[in-house]
């Protein structure tokens, strides 16, 4: 151990008339605690945000989707899919047909998003996440118990799945029929009126993004095609890829290879805004979170003036024993850099603590003050995310330590300017 290191530790140890500069210190060691703590736990909450929410957007929207430029639906989408199968980083695809309408319960009356969907493979593109009771592959055909129990005008019915937020705020069980009303209307001797047609409940969903389980209802391809008088057409189709950050590219791939009117959109565009402003969000918060290292990096600066002040006859007679200024600097950095290195230390440990398992933590306190966090009706999520990431991490601790060794520079610069001869003058 150099005598330098030795002599910066015996610094920080308090004399009884040092104890103000022995306090400073430890508000130091505790500012950078609580910034290095604070920034790993937020960041690591942004991240977890993002990457959840990503997960659970991606599970029920697929990487890219391919609809035509003209209005109207798609036609030949199964000689479209063949054309695009060999498409290099396309995983799988399927139809799917999206309109709006509206569903009807003895309980009240709601807007929903309608998907039709092919059961055969719509799986391996989408994910619809836990289906709470009930069974998807009842949309193509009800069981045969089912039948049984229903009334005769029920038995032939096609099925619908729909999202838990929605069935909670319309009253609706498994295997209730309701009715789904679609503004596109048909012509009749009356004018024109809107189409109708009941189905029956055989699934509930629950994907953990409140605006899909509140919104959205799956019915099978054919038994939209029939509902919306679409005929053998869709609104476009689902395509899964092999590496989500390349899915720009692949999209443009397979718009190139079909030309016109087909046009390929992908994920990071349909949800671009979003995205863009959750990245924001966590620059913002770095940023803000950092004016708490920069405060302590200003009383590490109090601090090591108090104690060159303090230290001037010491200082003076090292120097006449033959201490160099250079040695006197690293003195007083060396006391700094002790400081920042216990106070990261601690606040990285701290930070990755309680970063690695908050969602533990967020539910005992939950449950201890009978508080929710992330009310599903008000937030995208229903649960506090965390995900910690090490470059973060790496970059918040190589961050700290810079800030602490440059506020150590001016007073042990000061330091080494002492002239000895004038400390002891009066001696």
């Amino acid at each position: 151990m150099s005598y330098e290191f030795f002599i910066s530790r015996r610094y920080l140890r308090a004399k009884r008339k040092q104890v103000f500069v022995s306090i400073i210190t430890f508000i130091s060691i505790f500012g950078i605690f609580l910034g290095v703590a604070a920034l790993i736990i937020v960041l690591a909450v942004m991240n977890g945000f993002e990457i959840d929410l990503r997960t659970k957007i991606l599970g029920i929207r697929s990487h890219i989707e391919l609809t035509t430029d003209i209005a109207g639906p798609m036609k030949d989408y199964e000689k479209v899919r063949e054309r695009i199968a060999g498409t290099e980083g396309l995983v799988a695809s399927t139809p799917y047909i999206y309109s709006q309408a509206m569903i009807r319960h003895s309980n009240g009356v709601s807007g929903v998003v309608i998907r039709g969907l092919d059961t055969q493979n719509a799986f391996k593109v989408i994910n619809l996440g836990k289906i709470k009771e009930g069974n998807i592959e009842h949309l193509n055909k009800l069981p045969a118990n089912l039948l049984q129990r229903q009334k005769k005008e029920d038995a032939l019915l096609a099925g619908i799945v729909i999202g838990k937020e929605m069935a909670k705020n319309l009253g609706i069980f498994l295997y209730d029929p309701i009715t789904i009303i679609s503004p596109v209307g048909v012509s009749s001797p009356l004018g024109m009126v809107p189409l109708m047609k009941r189905f029956i409940v055989v699934g509930i969903f629950e994907s953990g993004f409140y605006e899909y389980d509140s919104s959205l209802a799956f019915l099978s391809l054919k038994s939209c095609q029939d509902f919306l008088q679409m005929g053998d057409t869709v609104t476009g189709i689902d395509i899964k890829v092999d590496d989500i950050y390349k899915a720009d590219k692949i999209a443009r791939n397979i718009q190139s290879k079909l030309g016109f009117p087909f046009w390929a959109n992908n994920w990071m565009q349909m949800n671009k805004n979003l995205f863009a402003a959750l990245k924001l969000e966590k620059r913002v918060m770095f940023i803000i979170l950092s004016l708490i290292v920069l405060v302590a990096a200003f009383n590490i600066i109090s601090a090591l003036i108090m104690i060159v002040m303090e230290k001037n006859k010491d200082i003076a007679i090292l120097k006449s024993m033959g201490a160099t200024s250079r040695d006197i600097m690293k003195i007083f950095i060396y006391q700094g850099l002790i400081v920042g290195t216990i106070g990261t230390a601690l606040g990285c440990a701290a930070g990755l603590a309680i970063a690695l398992n908050l969602q533990k933590i967020s539910q005992f306190v939950e449950k201890i003050f009978h508080i929710k966090f992330l009310p599903g009706d008000v937030y995208y999520l229903s649960e506090l995310p965390s995900q910690v990431n090490y470059s973060d991490v790496a970059i918040i601790v190589i961050g700290t330590l810079l800030v602490c060794f440059v506020s150590t520079i001016y007073p042990s610069y000061r330091a080494s300017r002492l002239d000895p001869a004038e400390a002891l003058r009066y001696e």
